[in-house]
């Protein structure tokens, strides 16, 4: 039986007893009390169900508030409201937050979208809209700050916001190109905003490019001499690996709408995105749509595309926010939120899951048509306890063979629900998983052993030129041989349906699995599943070595092994796949024998 220790108040553990109730423990909705059910254990289990109960009780505890090292938590007006906003809903939803709960779970950010300007005036000063925001910003800032929380305003990278293209005329020239130091110093300085989402309408009209002028305006934000600024770059796309050295999150996918198709295809968007996370730097899957359910929608976008969500659909939407570690910022209007969202959004240990201090994305481990098992480390890295979701996209009901295996964990493993708050039970090898269509299962798994990950699959690789901006760079294998961009395609007969392509042709257009662990010294067989239609040539470093030329032949586009021995110590290890001259294979995975 699995061992845990920690110190929580034995007043907060309850024994019962119900032959109808499933589970083993039963955690409280506010996280503070356990119930352990004497009839799904032994006699001699009741010390250590205790322990664990604890220990449950500990991972429930509050987390830190406005952790810069972890995804922002808060709320926005746009999905609700849009340009209709003012100082007395801003203040009203930052009152609301610090009294109905939100506040106290993690959710500290206010932030102001699009809709309070007017113009910047002939002194090239922002001006804001006299009818929204009669007293200007600084008095709804100071509002939020004193609620103990954070302010967080908008802007454009171009010259127009995105509102005043659909017609709210107060957003033409309040944009930031021209005024970037000004508009800084006042929204950063003078009004003492917190965070910043800089979108891209305006920027795009004017052909800007991204790098430069995301980086300008960092740089402006630098020159402020504020340090806690949170910078969020909305470009609708993954923008490139450059967007991690200059801000703490960024948009991966056009707007989300209240829909299942839109949250799936969000998803979808960014299941192999787990490379590009770490402290601080996060894939934003945008706003949260979550209590808005089918029949009862409250939003400014009823008219294009927001059908409402099931129950299943909101608990998927708010899981694999989770596990995935996007921002979670809520879009619904808080001060009337839905008592089964609030529960659901406050829930502990979904938030702790997208809190972990690892500040990790989930990866796709097992994956069968539209059904995903995904995994990450819970709080210690190539520890024993891990966080899995059972997703499945597909219209009908899915059986997910678990495996522990597959998760790189070994012996018993003590499972507890996530949403459920319930420890269910222990499974050795394999158990099996109904979930319904469009749901989403999500597990902590605690197990006796961590064992090494076999399988790295090249959808879980860092390619360093991948962006989604420009599309047409990508072209096909062997159509170009420099100026193409690698990236992850879904790909015939590849493990998991999908392969890295387009690598090679330059020194930068490379594959590298980061954090290739081995808790043993030896020598490995690295095994690397290759598919070309010519005869290529690619190098391996390990750990930024010298190269190893690796020659591949004419596979007919079939995957193959190609086998390379290795001495490796035990630790954590870098492994990259790279030719500065010309293409190599695309690549399926790498086993490690």
């Amino acid at each position: 039986m699995i061992s845990l220790t920690c110190t929580v108040l034995a007043s907060a553990v309850t024994f019962f007893s119900c032959e109808k109730c499933p589970d083993r423990i039963k955690v409280s909705e506010d996280g503070r009390k356990a119930f352990v059910n004497t009839c799904r254990i032994d006699a001699a289990e009741k010390s250590a169900m205790r322990l664990r109960a604890e220990r449950l009780l500990e991972r429930a505890k509050p987390i830190r508030h406005a952790n810069p090292m972890t995804p922002l938590m808060g709320w926005s007006s746009w999905n609700t409201f849009a340009e209709h906003i003012s100082e007395e809903i801003i203040v009203g939803v930052a009152k609301s937050m610090s009294t109905n709960g939100l506040k106290e779970a993690g959710y500290v950010y206010v932030n102001i979208d699009d809709g309070f300007f007017n113009g910047h005036g002939p002194d090239g000063k922002l001006r804001f809209n006299p009818v929204r925001f009669p007293n200007g910003m600084k008095g709804t800032v100071d509002g939020i700050h004193a609620l103990g929380m954070k302010a967080g305003t908008y802007s454009d990278a171009g010259e127009n916001t995105c509102a005043s293209y659909g017609g709210d005329k107060s957003g033409i020239g309040a944009g930031l190109y021209g005024h970037d130091a000004e508009d800084c110093r006042l929204h950063f300085n003078e009004l003492g905003f917190d965070f910043f989402k800089v979108d891209y309408c305006g920027a795009a009209h004017l052909h800007l490019d991204e790098k430069k002028r995301y980086s300008e305006i960092a740089a402006a934000i630098k020159a402020t001499g504020r340090k806690d600024v949170r910078l969020n770059i909305c470009r609708w796309a993954f923008p490139g690996t450059w967007a991690a050295d200059i801000a703490g999150s960024w948009r991966t996918t056009r707007d989300i709408r209240a829909s299942w198709t839109s949250i799936r295809d969000i998803i979808a968007e960014n299941l192999y995105l787990s490379a590009y996370v770490s402290p601080g730097h996060f894939n934003d899957l945008d706003m949260l749509e979550v209590g808005q359910y089918k029949g009862a929608l409250k939003s400014a976008f009823g008219g294009s595309g927001d059908t409402g969500l099931t129950r299943d659909e909101e608990i998927t939407h708010f899981g694999m926010w989770c596990i995935m570690s996007s921002p979670l910022v809520l879009g619904c209007d808080v001060r009337n939120i839905p008592p089964t969202t609030r529960a659901l959004v406050t829930n502990p240990y979904l938030i702790r899951m997208n809190q972990d201090s690892l500040s990790r994305q989930a990866y796709v481990a097992v994956r069968d048509g539209g059904a995903y098992q995904l995994v990450k480390d819970a709080e210690k890295s190539f520890g024993t306890a891990r966080y899995v979701a059972l997703y499945n996209a597909n219209d009908t009901e899915y059986t997910f063979e678990v495996k522990s295996r597959d998760f790189d964990l070994d012996g018993e493993i003590a499972v507890f629900d996530l949403v459920r708050r319930a420890d269910i039970g222990v499974f050795t090898n394999m158990t099996k998983v109904t979930v319904r269509p469009h749901a989403a299962r999500f597990f902590l798994l605690d197990a006796q052993r961590r064992i090494d990950r076999k399988v790295y699959e090249a959808e879980t690789a860092y390619l360093t030129d991948y962006s989604e901006l420009d599309e047409s760079s990508y072209g096909s294998t062997d159509s170009c041989e420099v100026q193409c961009r690698a990236y992850y395609a879904e790909v015939n007969g590849a493990s998991g349906g999908v392969a890295a392509v387009n690598l090679g042709g330059r020194d930068s257009n490379d594959l590298i699995w980061r954090n290739v662990y081995l808790s043993t010294d030896g020598r490995r067989k690295l095994v690397f599943d290759c598919a070309s239609e010519k005869a290529r040539t690619m190098y391996l470093s390990i750990d930024g070595g010298a190269p190893v030329k690796l020659k591949v032949a004419d596979t007919a586009g079939k995957f193959v092994p190609l086998r390379h021995e290795v001495e490796l110590s035990a630790g954590v290890h870098e492994v990259r796949l790279f030719n500065p001259w010309s293409k190599i294979p695309a690549i399926d995975r790498m086993t490690i024998d």
